[in-house]
């Protein structure tokens, strides 16, 4: 964990967290124009998601500011940098974990931050380049209980023993997240994920691809394949998961040994007409309540310490800033995975595709 993160995670959940989500866009430059006087934008994940972030942010933010919001799905990268090279903006915010946020920040993709607009004083969430923090996430193992009714896979060695464990996978088709959990497979201690022996995480990842039905790319996705019994255990976002299990009564359990946890950061993509009114968004949604109530509707971990006063204990245990979470899990290391995230997201594919 860099120094970096670990100032970011004091600032959290009894003293947790650290980085990383994701990001899309394209529409003709006449309509980029006019819509500097109409709706902001939001890119968003869509599903479970996008409705929390509509009770909890765009609800509020609009009543407040009478800006209206719209949103646009599904996050990606490649789509953000097309967004801006063309400058056909289709949305005018977005989030993104770390390692992101510092790719993009280097290729000139992001808005500078505009201190004017946000409030320097009362902003308690970690500010990241030029990103503001907004909640801690984990990608963890979900398992349905019907289909392992003495107990699933409790970890990622246990996820790869398709032997113990027979049954249908999934995992996220992000190159880190899965050469991480590869090398957990392998035995490596989460402490010494990095630097990342990228070699040894295709090894392992050589052994389970047969086993890995779908390669989920988005939120929405992942809970379906759970819920319609496509898969019997997958490795997916843990407010997603206790979504499933909460509201939609899927027979699941979760098991947070080797969770990759994150933060996420809202930025505005560089170019964007519409940046006053991005930041203005950006600073409502970084304030105790906002995030309180986003993290109710989906347990993730708000970065603004202030928001915890609103939980209950039980509430807490759900978050993966929970100490006991925390403390099984992991960070990526943004500042190793920046300059090396896109030659391991291309040797990612093609293993993928091969």
């Amino acid at each position: 964990m860099t120094s970096l993160q670990r100032g970011a995670s004091r600032r959290t959940f009894l003293k947790g967290a650290a980085a990383t989500v994701t990001i899309v866009g394209a529409a003709p430059f006449v309509i980029a124009r006019a819509k500097a006087a109409g709706p902001l934008t939001v890119n968003t994940w869509g599903g479970a998601w996008t409705a929390a972030e509509t009770e909890a942010f765009f609800k509020p933010f609009t009543a407040k500011t009478g800006i209206e919001i719209k949103t646009a799905t599904p996050v990606s990268y490649a789509k953000l940098k097309a967004q801006v090279d063309s400058r056909n903006f289709e949305w005018d915010v977005s989030n993104a974990n770390a390692t992101e946020i510092k790719r993009a920040n280097g290729e000139g993709l992001i808005e500078p931050l505009d201190w004017s607009v946000l409030d320097r004083n009362n902003l308690k969430v970690p500010v990241y380049e030029n990103g503001v923090g907004s909640i801690a996430l984990a990608t963890l193992i979900l398992y349905r209980t019907d289909k392992f009714p003495n107990g699933g896979p409790q970890n990622w060695a246990d996820f790869w023993n398709v032997d113990k464990f027979p049954g249908k996978r999934s995992l996220y088709d992000r190159s880190f997240t899965a050469l991480s959990f590869g090398l957990l497979a392998d035995g490596v201690a989460t402490d010494k994920l990095y630097p990342m022996d990228v070699d040894r995480a295709f090894k392992s990842l050589d052994r389970v691809k047969k086993h890995i039905r779908v390669w989920w790319k988005q939120g929405n996705q992942s809970q379906q394949l759970i819920q319609d019994g496509e898969v019997d255990v997958i490795g997916l976002w843990s407010g997603r998961a206790f979504d499933s299990i909460e509201k939609n009564k899927l027979p699941g359990a979760v098991a947070w040994n080797g969770a990759e946890i994150y933060n996420a950061y809202w930025y505005a993509p560089k170019g964007t007409p519409r940046k006053k009114e991005a930041m203005q968004f950006i600073d409502f949604v970084s304030q105790a309540k906002p995030l309180a109530d986003l993290c109710k509707i989906l347990p993730y971990g708000p970065l603004n310490p202030d928001s915890f006063q609103y939980f209950s204990e039980a509430e807490a245990k759900r978050m993966p800033t929970y100490p006991p979470n925390q403390k099984v899990g992991f960070f990526p290391d943004a500042e190793w995975l920046g300059p090396n995230l896109a030659k391991i997201s291309e040797r990612f594919a093609q293993w993928l595709a091969s």
